[in-house]
């Protein structure tokens, strides 16, 4: 529209979550007439973070460190390692402060129909994982979509010669969730997992 280089910064704007053609214009204009130092900032800040945030060795999690300070801290329980498809998903559990445990972070779910099989998502380096550092309890907290139920048998198949308690997280009625409102999927699940 003004410019091959303003199309290209409107282009790379959309590659991120939620970001529409319009919501990248939007965000181009503003960076580039309303607030160049911002942007010359932003820039130089994802630089920095491109060239010092790498994965940790043990759990995949961003970090700036070989081991992250999850994997570092001793007061983990090592015994429990929670298998989680992002780090949206790691960074939740960790801020509900309920888990104590370590984690491995997945790159995804299964989906073949996007290209995504146990390679692309790390399973390779779950299962070594689990066969080097044996742990009591492996959590898998993965999406209760038809992807997140494929990955999650997956593993607990390939991870059972190694680990001797898998378990899923609870899933059901939400909080102030109304039934009518609930899929089919959902009230089978809060009935088959209803505890005394």
């Amino acid at each position: 529209m003004f410019s091959p280089a303003f199309d290209e910064l409107v282009q790379a704007l959309r590659r991120l979550p939620s970001v529409g053609q319009k919501t990248a214009q939007r965000m181009a204009l503003h960076l580039l007439t309303r607030d160049r130092p911002a942007a010359e900032r932003m820039a130089e800040q994802l630089t920095s973070a491109l060239s010092r945030i790498g994965h940790c060795r043990q759990c995949r999690i961003l970090s700036e460190t070989e081991l992250c300070r999850v994997c570092a801290d001793e007061t983990r329980d090592a015994g429990q390692l929670c298998v989680v498809e992002s780090p949206t998903d790691w960074l939740a559990i960790e801020q509900s402060g309920v888990y104590h445990g370590r984690y491995f972070v997945l790159s995804g779910r299964l989906s073949p129909l996007d290209g995504l099989g146990p390679e692309e998502i790390g399973l390779p380096n779950l299962l070594r994982h689990v066969a080097q550092q044996p742990v009591q309890e492996l959590i898998l907290a993965l999406s209760a979509t038809l992807e997140g139920e494929a990955t999650a048998d997956f593993i607990q198949e390939q991870a059972a010669a190694f680990v001797p308690r898998i378990s899923r997280l609870a899933q059901g009625v939400p909080i102030g969730g109304e039934l009518e409102y609930l899929d089919p999927h959902t009230l089978n699940r809060a009935f088959t997992g209803r505890r005394s």
